[in-house]
């Protein structure tokens, strides 16, 4: 695993290299304590996110949930998505300039979080227009992934497959069953335990999945989605198509991030004194 003073200082050769032969590059304390306590507290507290967060069941009868968003707010999801230790990773490794596609928090709830099925990204965006697989993303622990907890799992070099046929498996979308069944027993699985604040950036045809998390522990873990602006798409989807990302200092996270912490420190501490009043 790559820590995060590794990954500025690698050469852009090296650094391309092996996310060309893994599909994947997993990278330790990318962001420090500070940063991702204040995305874990303010995603907690977060009552919309909680709201709009979506269900998808699995093949085993457990149940996902995550928040999807296509635009980038001035808070501290917006401050990840657009910083500069994420951005120019990721233009790095698709080779130019990158927008964002959009971003998700997976929350998966002790004892109910459900599994993600075998799959690639791309066999999803593939519809949405993007004639290359042009496209990934990072995944940022908020909480410890471990395998009891259901952390990501990949397959290492799977990209190079090229993209799956998919369909249905329960809510979700899952890869072809023979294909995958054919590449797992030629490719090492990757299990990616992950501290806080720790991250995989992985390409859109990456194999990944999740087990349920059937431990006391939550795993959450914020997803920011990237496309090349090169591999604008042609047709209208529910995901943008291009348009420029401003990418922010590393430094907006903090700053942002206290400002929104405390605010919303105020908001609960209001909403208390009503309910105790009342």
């Amino acid at each position: 695993m790559t820590n995060a003073n590794q990954l500025l200082s690698l050469p852009a050769h090296e650094l391309l290299a092996r996310f060309q032969r893994d599909g994947f590059i997993l990278v330790e304390g990318l962001f420090d304590s500070e940063e991702i306590d204040l995305l874990k507290k303010i995603g907690r507290a977060d009552h919309r996110l909680q709201q709009e967060a979506m269900g998808r069941r699995d093949g085993e009868g457990g149940v996902v949930r995550l928040t999807v968003r296509n635009e980038l707010e001035n808070n501290i999801y917006g401050a990840f998505v657009r910083c500069r230790r994420i951005v120019d990773t990721m233009e790095r490794l698709l080779e130019g300039e990158v927008y964002h596609y959009h971003h998700k928090m997976i929350l998966k709830e002790p004892k109910v979080g459900g599994a993600w099925e075998w799959h690639q990204d791309y066999g999803y965006w593939y519809d949405n227009g993007c004639l290359f697989p042009y496209m990934a993303s990072c995944m940022i622990a908020v909480d410890r992934a471990t395998p009891a907890n259901g952390c990501l799992q990949v397959l290492k070099g799977s990209h190079l497959m090229g993209r799956i046929d998919h369909g249905k498996v329960g809510d979700q979308t899952g890869a072809d069953p023979e294909r995958v069944a054919a590449a797992l027993e030629r490719l090492e699985r990757v299990d990616c335990v992950l501290d806080p604040g720790s991250a995989i950036f992985f390409h859109s045809n990456l194999l990944h999945r999740s087990d349920q998390n059937r431990s006391e522990h939550p795993r959450w873990a914020l997803i920011c989605c990237y496309n090349a602006a090169r591999n604008d798409p042609y047709k209208e989807s529910k995901h943008p198509r291009y348009h420029q990302l401003e990418k922010w200092e590393d430094s907006r996270i903090k700053e942002i991030g206290r400002v929104q912490w405390a605010e919303t420190q105020r908001v609960l501490n209001e909403s208390s004194r009503v309910v105790h009043s009342a």
